[in-house]
């Protein structure tokens, strides 16, 4: 699986403005029906914060992957936001994100989202990228940065 297949480029918001873990969740949600890719905004955030609620997805290592699975999408949808602050995500490792990676997907495709998950794991395992897109200064570049690591 290539995430830029699923990330639009629009999709990415550098920096995040909010400052804490729900407001930075909502405002991924927000761009991703923004772009028209969610068919019911709130019912998306409830099943990402519910799926939150369970487990932190704070993974670790300054990177958090919220996700949920719902009916208001007809397919896996992505949006990615850059926090030039550090966000207390209740990570794994106890240290806040900068990183933050939202995976939408429709309730009945397992597959392809657990792909996504996997793919996206992976590539934040390369501390060297994750740097660079801690760094990038527009949504432009950290998309240009991702599909430069998916192209190795």
């Amino acid at each position: 699986m290539i995430l830029t297949q699923i990330l639009r480029p629009n999709c990415i918001k550098v920096p995040v403005e909010s400052r804490e873990k729900k407001p930075a969740i909502t405002e991924l949600v927000d761009l991703l029906d923004a772009n028209r890719l969610l068919l019911d905004k709130d019912v998306v955030l409830q099943a990402v914060l519910a799926r939150e609620q369970t487990r932190s997805t704070g993974i670790g290592g300054r990177v958090a992957i919220p996700h949920g699975k719902c009916k208001a999408v007809s397919e896996l949808v992505m949006a990615i936001g850059i926090s030039h602050q550090p966000i207390d995500f209740e990570s794994i490792d106890g240290k806040p994100v900068t990183i933050i990676i939202l995976l939408v997907s429709p309730a009945e495709q397992t597959g392809p989202h657990i792909q996504a998950l996997a793919r996206i794991s992976k590539l934040m395992l390369n501390e060297g990228f994750k740097e660079k897109l801690e760094k990038a200064a527009t949504a432009k570049e950290a998309y240009e940065l991702l599909n430069e690591q998916e192209g190795r």
